[in-house]
């Protein structure tokens, strides 16, 4: 629930520093032009050319940026889930553990002893289970989450009367922050199934109920109906939007605090490590919702009996009572492991495929 929020966070970054680059290029050749003398009138018109050309060159790199920026964002997205998926399957199997008879099994999280289960019990493999559906649902979350960020900032800046000038930083906190929510609500209402599904199959150990993509949602379909593969929704829909909003606006001012502090520093670092601390900062607030969202996901999963019948606070008290507040973040720290090798992983992958996709030299 968090990655696609600094996918979008590192998409921005990177189109803006080009966009920053050939704004510098512009600007420095107009101040050229207008000091250069009067005696020069041939070699004013030449940079008065170059000038322009420089102009219709962004342009032209604003009316194909966004195709770039979705394919970029969407494979960036779904290659560091799939580097990071041993990480991500093991949060899910220790969010789901309080579930029935699964306290018993790993009374005491270990991430050490939990993974050498799995490599025992089921085989290297079972790290990336549920991959291929997450890599499915990744690319279009990936890409319609930073998509829908940019169409809701630029509405929120007209409603503002932003477009033409920078607002305050609380205007543009408050952009940042709610354009970021309702993208991600967008982004997970659109992508949903995928998610429940992806979860299904990853939560699975040795007994296997759900033997692919297709045979879930016909599962899921026949035995749940049509809103099973909705379940959870709310929780996730009350998250998202808190978790996204949180990078966004965490990113941006972490983001421009630095660079008004030190504007020389690189601008891979500055955009890793803000990505990371707006991710953890993130993971951090809305993963006991991630949590309960997990849970409902799995409500009846396999034929199981349900666990939850009182609706999302509901299960929020049943955990609290059962296990304690510290239930609430059960899998916190393989969450807490993942983020700076995904938004490392994210940023790298996205500036690279920016560079082939704008034929551009990689590295410039």
């Amino acid at each position: 629930m968090n990655m696609e929020a600094r996918v979008g966070v590192v998409v921005e970054g990177g189109q803006r520093a080009l966009n920053t680059a050939h704004g510098s290029v512009v600007e420095t050749g107009a101040r050229k032009f207008l000091q250069q003398p009067q005696q020069q009138q041939q070699q004013q018109q030449q940079q008065h050319q170059s000038i322009n050309a420089a102009k219709r060159s962004l342009n032209q790199q604003s009316q194909i940026g966004t195709v770039q920026q979705l394919l970029a964002g969407g494979i960036a997205g779904a290659f560091s889930k799939t580097c990071t998926a041993p990480l991500a399957r093991l949060t899910i199997l220790f969010q789901v553990q309080g579930m029935q008879s699964d306290v018993a099994v790993l009374s005491k999280p270990s991430i050490m002893r939990e993974a050498s289960r799995i490599v025992n019990e089921e085989g290297f493999r079972a790290f990336w289970k549920g991959n291929l559906v997450t890599i499915a649902h990744r690319l279009p979350y990936s890409s319609v989450s930073f998509y829908a960020y940019e169409r809701y900032k630029t509405l929120l800046q007209s409603v503002l009367g932003l477009e033409n000038c920078k607002g305050s930083a609380s205007a543009d906190l408050c952009v940042h922050f709610v354009g970021g929510g309702l993208a991600g609500i967008t982004a997970a209402s659109a992508t949903y199934p995928l998610d429940l599904v992806r979860t299904r199959l990853a939560a699975q150990r040795q007994a296997i109920y759900y033997r692919g993509i297709s045979h879930s949602f016909n599962t899921i379909c026949k035995e749940e109906g049509f809103l099973g593969l909705y379940k959870g929704l709310g929780a996730t829909l009350l998250g998202v939007g808190p978790s996204i909003a949180i990078s966004f606006s965490v990113y941006e001012s972490l983001r421009s605090f630095w660079q008004s502090r030190r504007p020389d520093d690189s601008t891979v670092m500055v955009s890793l490590a803000c990505g990371s601390l707006s991710g953890i900062a993130s993971s951090t607030a809305t993963f006991p919702l991630d949590l309960v969202r997990r849970r409902m996901q799995l409500e009846g999963a396999g034929g199981r009996a349900r666990v939850y019948n009182t609706g999302l606070f509901g299960t929020f008290g049943h955990i609290i009572k059962s296990e304690g507040l510290r239930g609430l973040y059960r899998g916190i720290l393989p969450e807490y492991y993942k983020v700076v090798p995904s938004v490392g992983i994210v940023f790298m992958t996205y500036e690279t495929l920016r560079m082939l996709l704008s034929g551009l030299p990689i590295g410039s």
